[in-house]
């Protein structure tokens, strides 16, 4: 049985294993929300991982995965779709057998539930679990309160099981209508769904250089931003190298930034040279980048890059014992 309840110094004293991460850094084992508009290419993204993941192949193209089983459950797509979908993204190469797909899944107070831990437990060393979408597994949540506590219960169900099986599971849901400037805010449905998961990464168009950028956050996961970039010929989404803003701003912007990283405190005559542009372009666009909080400046009129979590770290992700067999 699971133990809930300790005296302070027992709990201090205790041995917790770390974390399983399906994607290092990125997704941890509990719940993890990915809103976005429809069609941005959050169905691409999740197949791709499970893919991914279930082939020992890089999450993202580069960050290196441990791999394991994973379950897809594809609820708004047809068989015949996701079989274009992966040959498209496998390029020829053989489907992992690791992955179990399934088109249908009762909702989780139905049933839902038990089957996914029915899965769970003949895959013992899983990695992930995706259900895309939320509103075709969470029916009708048996509350008398408020729709927050509603969507509360549903993301609690999945909840459960992350946490009585120590595996990521990956909820594909959508945002709001509505923009917003916290990223948070933009989640569908009350403020009871974000809460109750463990992360949240959205997934929204890109600008200039990036075709997508993937905000994150939650209990176990840095903060951060990432820039993505669409590969249409094979359906992949790819990380990019360096901090999103690099490839979310003008070219102009993101040949500052990248000076004023390795020179911070740059005046503008002395950027312009560095960036190979004219003082008055350094000067006006260092102007509008600290109004839009990208870059600092000190009282004499010097230049920096705020600092900010660039790098890609993560604890290590736990080893695995031998697979066994996915679902017929």
């Amino acid at each position: 049985m699971l133990r809930t309840a300790w005296t302070a110094d027992q709990l201090l004293a205790a041995d917790f294993p770390e974390p399983k991460w399906a994607v290092p850094g990125v997704i941890c084992e509990g719940v993890n929300l990915i809103a976005g508009p429809p069609k941005v290419g959050k169905s691409w993204l999740s197949l791709g991982l499970g893919l991914s993941i279930a082939g020992g192949q890089p999450a993202f193209g580069s960050i290196v995965s441990e791999s394991g089983p994973v379950l897809y459950l594809a609820l708004e797509d047809t068989a015949r779709r996701l079989q274009s979908r992966m040959r498209k993204m496998l390029a020829g190469l053989p489907g992992p057998q690791m992955l179990t797909l399934a088109t249908e899944c009762p909702p989780l107070a139905d049933g839902g539930d038990r089957a996914i831990c029915g899965w769970l437990d003949r895959n013992p060393d899983a990695r992930l679990v995706v259900i895309d979408v939320l509103a075709k597994v969470r029916g009708g949540e048996n509350t008398t309160g408020s729709q927050y506590a509603a969507d509360y219960a549903a993301i609690g169900r999945i909840k459960y099981i992350a946490d009585k099986y120590a595996v990521a599971v990956l909820v594909v849901t959508h945002v709001r209508k509505a923009a917003s400037e916290d990223f948070l805010q933009t989640v569908s449905g009350t403020n009871g769904i974000a809460g109750a998961a463990d992360a949240v990464l959205v997934l929204q168009r890109g600008r200039n250089a990036a075709d997508g950028q993937l905000h994150v956050t939650g209990r176990d996961v840095e903060e951060a931003e990432y820039a993505l970039s669409f590969d249409a010929e094979h359906g992949a989404w790819n990380m990019l190298d360096g901090p999103a803003v690099d490839h979310m701003v003008s070219d102009t912007r993101a040949a500052i930034l990248r000076f004023l990283r390795n020179n911070p405190g740059s005046t503008p005559k002395v950027i312009a040279a560095g960036a190979g542009i004219t003082n008055d372009n350094a000067k006006r666009t260092c102007g509008r980048m600290v109004e839009d909080n990208q870059l600092t400046k000190d009282s004499t009129g010097r230049y920096f890059v705020p600092l900010a979590g660039d790098a890609l770290t993560a604890p290590a992700v736990s080893p695995l014992s031998p697979v066994s067999l996915p679902l017929p």
